[in-house]
Order: structure tokens, then C-alpha cells, then sequence
């Protein structure tokens, strides 16, 4: 079988998933970047829900840090309506810099606490 950049990032992703699961109380952050866009979903794991989801056209951002730090500020601000201020950040298999690393500073600038 052939090792593709996509089947090395799901195995990462799979490896963090065995470890980070998300509560009611403390939901999981989900991030998923593609050449085109950035997504994040907010996640109850116990009930198998998506509490608040957003992506990067909501924000009429570019794809880029300054865009992600927007969406992160975005999402902040949908779960703070929800009432989460709580959260546990699944980067996705993506390495923490960059778009991923600017989504999650933007939440945290936002009020959300990881």
C-alpha cells in the first residue's frame, strides 16, 4: 500500500483522537484544512453531535493566518452564544503552526479557554 501525505495525516489524526475526546461539560474543537478552505467544528463525543460549526467563507476571509485567526475568533464567538467557554483542541493530524496554530490563538483571543 502506498503511503500518501493524506493517509499519514489520518493515522496522526487517528493517534490523538485514542487520546482527546470531548465531553458535554469541555467539547472537542475540530479542525480540518483543505487547499481551499479551513472548517471547525465543535463536538459533543458523547452524544455524537456538532454542537457549533463554522468555515472560512462565513468569515469573507482569504485562506491564510490572518484569515484563520479569523475564523478561530468566529467560532469563539458561536460557542460563547452556545455557552461553552470550555473547550479540548483536536488539531486534526495537522502539526500545530501556522493556519492551525492562528485558529486556535484566535479563539483564545476570543474569550475560549483550551
Amino acid at each position: 500500500m502506498k503511503t500518501t501525505r493524506n493517509s499519514q495525516r489520518l493515522h496522526r489524526a487517528k493517534r490523538v483522537r485514542s487520546k482527546v475526546s470531548g465531553t458535554p461539560e469541555r467539547p472537542r474543537m475540530r479542525v480540518f484544512r483543505s487547499l481551499r478552505s479551513m472548517y471547525v467544528q465543535i463536538i459533543d463525543d458523547t452524544k455524537h453531535t456538532t454542537i457549533v460549526s463554522a468555515r472560512l467563507e462565513d468569515t469573507k476571509a482569504k485562506n491564510s493566518v490572518e484569515g484563520a485567526k479569523k475564523l478561530g475568533e468566529l467560532i469563539a464567538k458561536k460557542a460563547m452564544d452556545k455557552g461553552i467557554d470550555e473547550i479540548v483542541f483536536d488539531r486534526g493530524g495537522y502539526k500545530y503552526h501556522g493556519k492551525v496554530k492562528a485558529i486556535a490563538e484566535g479563539a483564545r483571543d476570543a474569550g475560549l479557554k483550551f
